[in-house]
């Protein structure tokens, strides 16, 4: 069930979309390691405000608020122009609380399936964005932000240790504080029948105060697309390390969807360094349903023994994973519906789906 409505302020139009529905189907696919609680916990809604011209110069103002079943975030972002030559400023402040399953979850059923680990990470940011004027097929944006991260339990009290007693903060203490200098460049170039894409990420943690984690962080992602008839081949190879102060949360983690498919969130891995090299050949079945067979490779390359507490060899990771399996894709003019059925290399089913609306 939704609602939205439009108001004008002066020649400004703030638009209000709220979005409040009951996960039926999540309730039915509730994992029993995760404590359902009241049927309030199943409603999950979204609210956002735009103003287009907040004090009469064009300046916009974003305001949204997500809640999830297990997660919430709130985000405002000011964005005031400036000549398209130069670069374009974003104020951002965000407040964020969602499970740390990817590094602290507990993977079951062979590692299809990734079970709650206690541990939830509480974000508070607030920063700068610069997005520089595109050039031939070359984008970047430069950020600076502050962020504070406060790991909490399930029951929103703040920790410093897993449920083994290892430490799940940099620091030791139920915080950690940091300065992260953030450059991002994407290329893409598109030819007649293919294209190539690379992003390339660095994040550099400047300690300001001294307890303050330093660390150099990188991460690429390389794609490329190539028609074959009817049918089309992506492949794409993701990486990345991390050098410097670690809390366990910024580990790699390997296993689930946009991962391996086949495994749980995480349930590959979690390193200091990672590779995963994705394949998927995607193919029409009718004007709206297409099918897709894919093949999953991903490795923390041997460095999750260098993450603090080492949570991969206590939760048992292998490490190393592989999927193989089929998707099945419907779409229409409203949004899209997606089934995957994934094999693992411990001949392990899953099945995932995955509901979203289609841009306007």
């Amino acid at each position: 069930m939704g609602a939205q409505k439009s108001i004008h302020a002066g020649k400004a139009k703030i638009d209000f979309n709220v979005d409040l529905t009951q996960k039926l189907c999540a309730a039915l696919m509730l994992s029993p390691f995760r404590n359902s609680g009241s049927p309030l916990s199943l409603i999950i809604g979204s609210l956002y405000i735009k103003h287009p011209n907040l004090f009469g110069r064009s300046e916009k103002l974003d305001v949204s608020w997500d809640k999830g079943l297990d997660e919430s975030n709130f985000f405002v972002a000011y964005r005031k122009p400036r000549p398209e030559w130069l670069p374009q400023r974003c104020f951002t402040i965000q407040h964020s609380i969602s499970p740390e399953i990817g590094v602290h979850g507990l993977p079951v059923e062979n590692f299809s399936r990734s079970g709650s680990g206690g541990v939830n990470l509480c974000r508070f940011s607030i920063g700068l964005d610069l997005n520089e004027p595109a050039s031939s097929h070359w984008s970047s944006k430069t950020s600076i932000k502050f962020e504070h991260v406060r790991p909490v339990n399930d029951d929103g009290r703040s920790i410093s240790k897993d449920l083994d007693g290892f430490p799940v903060t940099c620091s030791g203490s139920c915080h950690d504080s940091m300065v992260v200098l953030k450059q991002e460049s994407q290329f893409a170039k598109e030819y007649d029948r293919s294209f190539d894409r690379l992003s390339l990420q660095i994040e550099q943690g400047i300690p300001v105060l001294s307890k303050w984690l330093i660390f150099n962080r990188f991460k690429f992602l390389a794609s490329k697309g190539i028609s074959l008839g009817p049918a089309f081949l992506l492949t794409s190879l993701t990486g990345g390390s991390i050098v410097g102060d670690i809390a366990p949360y910024q580990a790699f983690a390997i296993g689930g969807l946009g991962s391996v498919r086949g495994y749980g969130e995480g349930a590959v891995g979690s390193g200091r360094s990672f590779l995963v090299a994705n394949s998927e050949l995607t193919f029409p079945l009718n004007q709206m349903l297409e099918g897709a067979i894919f093949l999953d490779c991903g490795t923390d390359l041997c460095s999750g023994r260098h993450v603090p507490g080492n949570p991969a060899l206590r939760h048992g990771k292998p490490g190393n994973g592989i999927g193989l399996g089929y998707s099945l894709r419907f779409k229409s003019h409203v949004g899209h519906f997606q089934v995957d059925y994934a094999i693992n290399a411990f001949q392990q089913e899953r099945v995932s789906f995955s509901f979203g609306k289609l841009a306007s």
